[in-house]
């Protein structure tokens, strides 16, 4: 292929190109407002100045430790300052942060550890004993080659400090004294080639191990920015953790509010008293959320909520396709919501519904189907699209024929940490493969409509689980609702629905509501659509507020086929 010819011979020089990362937000907003607040938790609240200079001590001790280029920092934390601080002080010495799910086992994290060769360890006082477990997993493994990671606790003032003081008896370094040992002028520097990776985080690994996800500076600050244009963030806003920081860096918002000089307002434990708390005393503006969340908001006692809102109140949600139902239960209570949708592989949420004007002369229900969808690419990824996985031709935009969801572009990770197999399948033919089934409509917007394993052939036909679902979630009496394939002895597999019922629904006769949803549905869904079987209880799910679909398809083979039938 021929070099592409340009009108000049002008070279890249120090004075007109340097690599993209999302490290100077933090530097531009302590120098532009060193006095606003940056991280509020509980009683402890920090300034931009602050907050710079805790994240260049982190940076410097990180680096007297020999910690920098080639190291990673695993960060095991809730929504607390430090694990904030870490996004910007471990990549400022040069390392990659590795943010774990706080709600892994010890074995997982013990694999996570290891797979990532973690050099530090910072851990939140709650979590130490996990942290000590998985470590004497990976200790018990490698026998005497095993070598013990600096291991740092952070205590948490709003805790009781039994956990931090039994941690630092054990030998571990303290948080708030490691970074007294480092210099608050630090002298960083950013990367000199902006493919060097700045985080790694890991899948749920639901099926096999979980893959190690490495994200680069380029795409980070692309991302960030992208977040922040797609919701019309403005300077200053003020942010509510309920997303754990942990999911894919926190969607990115991590370092889009040091761009826009914005207020992070920790959230240690999400509940729907504690969001409303926090929007009423805190002047809350945004927070991100999967569908559980917001069912968790919407379904709140009247003592736990603060209504109307002293403000409007702008949500992001993501990481399941949220039902109709729900998205318009949120919007009558008051709140404005951006529906968008993404992956880990591609920085968190890289699609957006983008809203048009003329949706708002619609009907309800009608605004609420259209809303549902995932929409169009972010500004920071350059390709999307919906094709057939076998010729990866793009699909009909009829809205119903069904292809694979690919992307490109960078908001797309550089790969998965040490498995050339995967990244192999994953980048097939040019393209990053989400393993999502969707559709495109005929105005562009493309709709999620299951994980390809998440498919229900009943009697050779497709039936997609999302859709019976969001039949199932509008049945007054259901909370929360997922449908998985169940064995039937006529057709193969049919639809089965796992549902929680909401609190103040009469359970006595459990067979008589599922007969009721099933009628319910059948009202709404093709025959052959409408769940077989219907099992009543709480549903399985991860820290992100996603459900454990695995864990009932488990369930599911357990309670064995389903009994022939005409449907």
């Amino acid at each position: 292929m021929a070099a592409e010819r340009d009108i000049d011979d002008l070279p890249r020089n120090d004075a007109n190109y340097t690599a993209l990362t999302p490290l100077w937000f933090l530097e531009r907003a302590a120098l532009t407002h060193p006095a606003r607040a940056s991280v509020v938790h509980g009683p402890v609240r920090y300034t931009w100045a602050d907050t710079y200079s805790r994240c260049r001590r982190l940076a410097s001790a990180l680096a007297r430790r020999s910690v920098g280029h080639g190291s990673t920092v695993a960060v095991i934390a809730p929504n607390i300052p430090a694990i904030y601080e870490a996004h910007f002080g471990v990549p400022m010495a040069g390392a990659v942060v590795n943010c774990v799910n706080i709600r892994l086992n010890a074995a997982t994290v013990a694999f996570l550890l290891e797979h990532s060769s973690a050099e530090v360890v910072m851990v939140d006082q709650e979590f130490f004993t996990l942290a000590e477990d998985s470590l004497r997993i990976i200790a018990d493994k490698k026998k005497g080659t095993f070598k013990q990671p600096l291991l740092i606790v952070i205590g948490d003032a709003t805790c009781d400090p039994t956990a931090l003081q039994d941690a630092l008896r054990k030998g571990a370094i303290d948080y708030e004294a490691f970074l007294e040992s480092g210099d608050p002028e630090f002298a960083w520097r950013p990367p000199q080639d902006e493919w060097k990776s700045i985080a790694l985080g890991y899948t749920s690994g639901t099926t096999s191990n979980p893959k190690g996800v490495v994200l680069h500076h380029r795409g980070a600050y692309l991302m960030s920015l992208s977040g922040a244009l797609i919701w019309g963030m403005n300077e200053g806003a003020v942010y509510l953790w309920t997303l754990p920081m942990f999911h894919c860096n926190g969607w990115c918002y991590t370092w889009t509010l040091a761009a826009l000089c914005g207020t992070s307002i920790c959230l240690r434990q999400v509940s729907a008293k504690a969001i409303f708390s926090a929007i009423a005393n805190e002047g809350v503006t945004h927070f991100c959320g999967a569908p559980v969340v917001l069912n968790t908001i919407i379904n709140a006692p009247p003592a736990d909520t603060i209504l109307p809102l002293p403000r409007v109140v702008n949500v992001m949600t993501a990481g399941a396709a949220p039902p109709p139902s729900v998205l318009a239960a949120m919007s009558k209570l008051g709140f404005r919501i951006t529906h968008t949708y993404g992956l880990s592989e591609t920085y968190g949420p890289s699609t957006v519904c983008a809203w048009k004007p003329e949706w708002d002369r619609l009907p309800a229900d009608e605004r609420a189907r259209l809303h549902a969808r995932q929409g169009v690419r972010y500004v920071g990824l350059e390709g999307l699209d919906v094709v057939d996985p076998k010729t990866m031709a793009p699909v009909p935009a009829d809205g119903t024929t069904m292809g694979e969801i690919v992307m490109r572009g960078n908001g797309v990770m550089k790969g998965y940490l040490k498995n050339p197999e995967a990244n192999a399948e994953a980048f097939e033919n040019g393209w990053f493969h989400s393993g999502d089934l969707g559709v495109r409509h005929g105005d562009g917007y493309v709709e999620v409509r299951d994980r390809a394993k998440d498919i229900i052939i009943s009697g050779g036909e497709n039936i997609s689980s999302l859709e019976v679902e969001k039949a199932v979630y509008l049945h007054p009496a259901v909370l929360e609702a997922s449908v998985v394939a169940r064995a039937d002895e006529r057709w193969g597999e049919s639809p089965c629905a796992f549902v929680t019922l909401k609190d103040a629904v009469d359970r006595s006769d459990e067979a008589a509501l599922a007969r009721d949803i099933m009628r319910f549905c059948r009202e709404k869904l093709p025959g052959y659509w409408v769940p077989k079987s219907v099992v009543f209880g709480p549903l399985p799910k991860t820290a992100t507020g996603k459900i454990k679909k695995h864990e009932l398809r488990a369930k599911a083979k357990e309670l064995g086929p389903v009994g022939k039938s005409r449907m």
